[in-house]
């Protein structure tokens, strides 16, 4: 992948690069020999960004992806990327005050000399002996396109989360079985590089001063960031329909409830009401998981819409408003002889204690973390430099001093990834008891040979939309002390399985809310309703709900409030 795009023939016609014109434009204009200087080659930023692309594909390669992802969609991915970008394939290439445009004639034949005799760890140079002046304060020759003269980070046209924003996009293309959540977390355990992914560049390729406001992240980014970095890939790069996401798809939401279902031991019958539920929604239709420019312009969600489904089930069946639950579980627990009823209670109780577990070894987890780099980039002022060094020393005598204090130093227990965070049985090391078995015969009731949820209503705080332009911003933070804990716990729950905010997943429940009910309820309705401190104003009549569920989705009425 990183011999591709300096290379000077026609691209390839792919499936979604639809190009005006797929010549490469070099930068260079000298000698066939690589300029070599005492810092090492002349290098450009986005080889740079292309060499950590390739690192972090070859990544998800050994963790099993197919290699199809790579080939077949990331690498034509990232060239019309780079020609969109005017970086390279194009004509009319972005201008820098480090360098100048070569003639494409003239360096053709020695740009595809250097380009075939390149390695896989050595991508090629398009910089030449032009870039002489470059700045002394950068390494690469184009710096000042990312980082202004006062140091400070531009918004240039890559970045390290468009390359996890690419992935992500190659991930669904492909239909591979792994959602934004599950690539933000293996990032986060190091199994895919992102944190100090600078330090696997070549060595000729050192980083020096503002090259480390480029390349140097020592966080990584949240869900929605890189969810929205790839939407705006999607529109930048006018990208055709992609593949149907159909629900034999792993991504599909009948598929990744199962998932999430079991990653949670709630049981599996609670699988049929996810899918009845999400036919409800309008969402059984594969059009709606598929992004479309014409007819679905916005990047699914998949695993936070999944997420507030199963939410969304757990409320229409057991309540969740602090009274219902209970009371359904007390049921349970004096008319199950057999053992074999689900108690919400029981599975609240093991979930506990397993969360708080997990929470705290994820904790231990960071703070074991090494997140400074190894190999800091050092600025070529030598005085400098000196402190620097001086600084990591002392750094790396502090951790070894916590490493032998600790009671479990790191890099100790090293775990491979899983798609789960938990594990359910009687094994060894299992976070509880499995009630993947268990039936719903306490919380559903068989009547007119339907199945029915034995709760009766259902609450939902006020579901009209808040125009943005007036309230940008979220209200979960003034509605969360007012809301059921037991929904506040379970929004933590599948926060935490996806590693997002909760307020992040409660907007989602309120959007498959309105699709579900379809109703327009004024925004400010909680706010007025939380004065009078009673739950029965904030429920609703689920009866039409009810009836839908039991005839599997054949039913789109709206359920009024019971105000």
């Amino acid at each position: 992948m990183d011999e591709e795009y300096t290379r000077t023939r026609d691209v390839e016609d792919m499936d979604f690069v639809k190009a005006r014109t797929n010549r490469v434009s070099t930068l260079s204009k000298g000698s066939r020999t690589r300029k070599k200087t005492e810092h090492g080659r002349m290098w450009m930023v986005c080889e740079g960004f292309q060499f950590i692309l390739w690192k972090q594909a070859n990544a998800l390669l050994t963790l099993g992806v197919s290699p199809q992802f790579k080939d077949d969609v990331l690498c034509p991915l990232w060239r019309l990327f780079l020609q969109k970008s005017r970086l390279a394939y194009t004509s009319n290439p972005m201008r820098s005050s480090k360098f100048k445009v070569g003639d494409v004639n003239t360096d053709s034949d020695s740009v595809a000399e250097s380009s075939a005799t390149d390695g896989e760890s050595n991508p090629p140079s398009t910089a030449g002996s032009n870039a002489e002046s470059a700045s002394d304060w950068s390494g690469s020759v184009d710096a000042s396109n990312y980082v202004s003269t006062r140091l400070k980070r531009k918004k240039g046209p890559i970045s390290m989360t468009k390359t996890l924003a690419l992935l992500h996009l190659a991930l669904v293309w492909s239909r591979e079985a792994l959602t934004l959540s599950d690539l933000l977390r293996l990032v986060k355990e190091g199994h895919v590089p992102y944190v100090n992914a600078h330090e696997q560049l070549p060595e000729e390729m050192k980083l020096f001063g503002r090259d480390a406001l480029i390349f140097r992240v020592e966080s990584v980014p949240s869900h929605r960031v890189v969810h929205n970095e790839a939407q705006a890939l999607v529109l930048f790069l006018q990208l055709p329909a992609f593949p149907p996401i159909s629900c034999e798809t792993l991504l599909h939401p009948e598929l990744l409830s199962l998932r999430y279902l079991t990653d949670t031991n709630l049981p599996d019958e609670l699988h049929l009401w996810v899918c009845r539920l999400m036919e409800q929604a309008g969402l059984a239709d594969h059009k709606l998981h598929t992004f479309d420019p014409d007819s679905c312009p916005e990047l699914p969600r998949y695993d936070v819409q999944t997420a507030a489904l199963i939410v969304i089930t757990m409320k229409l069946i057991f309540g969740l408003d602090d009274h219902t639950e209970w009371y359904l579980s007390n049921q349970v627990g004096t008319q199950d002889n057999s053992g074999e009823m689900f108690n919400l209670r029981r599975w609240y109780r093991i979930m506990q204690a397993a969360l708080m577990q997990a929470q705290q070894r994820r904790t231990q987890d960071i703070a074991r973390k090494q997140w400074k780099p190894k190999k800091p980039i050092y600025p070529k002022n030598k005085g400098t430099k000196c402190i620097v060094i001086k600084k990591k020393r002392i750094a790396e005598q502090v951790r070894m001093c916590f490493e032998k204090l600790s009671s479990c130093p790191a890099g100790v227990q090293e775990v491979g990834p899983s798609s789960f965070r938990f594990c359910w049985g009687d094994e060894d090391g299992s976070d509880g008891p499995s009630l993947h078995h268990m039936k719903l015969g306490g919380a559903v009731t068989l009547k007119d040979n339907f199945l029915t949820p034995s709760n009766s209503t259902y609450w939902h705080p006020g579901l009209r939309k808040c125009d943005r332009r007036l309230c940008p911003g979220t209200h979960y933070s003034e509605m969360e002390p007012t809301l059921p804990r037991s929904f506040v716990w379970l929004l933590q729950l599948f926060s935490f399985l996806l590693d997002v905010r909760p307020f992040y997943l409660y907007e989602e429940v309120l959007r498959v809310e309105r699709l579900v009910l379809g109703t327009k309820t004024p925004c400010n309705e909680f706010q007025i309703k939380k004065k009078t401190r009673t739950r029965a104003q904030t429920r609703a009549s689920s009866k039409t709900l009810q009836r839908t569920c039991e005839t599997g989705g054949e039913s789109r009425k709206t359920v009024s409030d019971s105000n």
